[in-house]
């Protein structure tokens, strides 16, 4: 059943689509690391999660301000990743298909996520900005 919220928007956005998509493939990838890498694999998760997780309390913020801050908490997170899997490829601890599947949909979703920024920080210049809650 789909439910509807006036404070779920969030969930239309293509950016935060990917940014799941892109956690469900890092849980896939890193879930069968062995003991002594699971910290490697935790942290790697969490920071895929991390992405659409600030995503989505930005856009629950009512402030722009406090939005535009979750959505660089978002870039910042993207950065973590980043490092994240190409480090683990260098250390030969992930393939070259799983490095390049992670890395063409991170590459889209950071991509996806400046657009945005760039979009937010238009409307603070004087843009009209809806502070109040809207329906879906």
């Amino acid at each position: 059943m789909e439910r509807k919220n006036i404070n779920r928007g969030f969930k239309k956005l293509r950016v935060w689509q990917d940014a799941v998509s892109l956690y469900v493939l890092a849980c896939r990838i890193f879930a069968g690391f062995p003991f002594e890498l699971k910290k490697a694999a935790a942290n790697s998760i969490d920071a895929a999660h991390s992405i659409s997780r600030n995503i989505s309390e930005g856009y629950r913020r009512r402030s722009l301000k406090e939005y535009l801050n979750h959505l660089n908490f978002a870039l910042g997170s993207c950065g973590e990743f980043h490092l994240c899997y190409v480090s683990l490829k260098q250390a030969g601890q992930i393939s070259d298909d799983d490095h390049e599947e992670l890395d063409a949909l991170h590459y889209r979703v950071e991509n996806e996520l400046l657009k945005l920024i760039e979009s937010v920080q238009r409307k603070q210049k004087g843009e009209a900005w809806e502070d109040n809650f809207q329906p879906e």
